[in-house]
């Protein structure tokens, strides 16, 4: 159901302004919570505790970690794919609210398809379980 104090203008924000909050609620909790601790309350992926085999989000909380700590190195150790994608998710974010300058309407077409990101996801997700050079290179590395 849509509020009618809610204007088209807010709704179109709205996803940006949500996504801002979860950003800075974990980055606080990133700031104090180390996840590479043994004892660290964060979760660990159940993809890979069943299965011993890497999700293409596998690392994401270690590499959010050590970018929130400014470790670029760390960051792209840990998931290389998701570092890269930062910026585009913003751009797709800001496309949401309405910035859209003409310019990027090529990247944004490409962005918005789902299937350009079944296809990064999975393929991401068979690449990073490969044993040999340079796939083993986009496992994350354990600590």
């Amino acid at each position: 159901m849509s509020s009618p104090n809610l204007r088209p203008t807010g709704r179109r924000w709205a996803p940006l302004a949500i996504t801002a909050g979860l950003a800075v609620g974990a980055t606080v909790v990133l700031r104090h919570v180390n996840p590479y601790a043994g004892n660290s309350p964060l979760p660990g992926c159940p993809l890979y505790a069943l299965t011993g085999l890497y999700c293409p989000g596998c690392g994401s909380t270690r590499c959010l970690y050590s970018l929130v700590h400014f470790d670029l190195p760390g960051a792209m150790a840990m998931n290389p794919l998701l570092v890269i994608s930062l910026p585009f998710l913003l751009l797709m974010l800001l496309h949401m609210a309405g910035w859209r300058p003409r310019a990027l309407d090529p990247l944004m077409r490409v962005l918005a398809a789902p299937m350009f990101w079944l296809v990064v996801l999975v393929g991401y997700a068979v690449l990073r379980n490969l044993p040999w050079m340079p796939f083993v290179l986009l496992s994350p590395i354990t600590r």
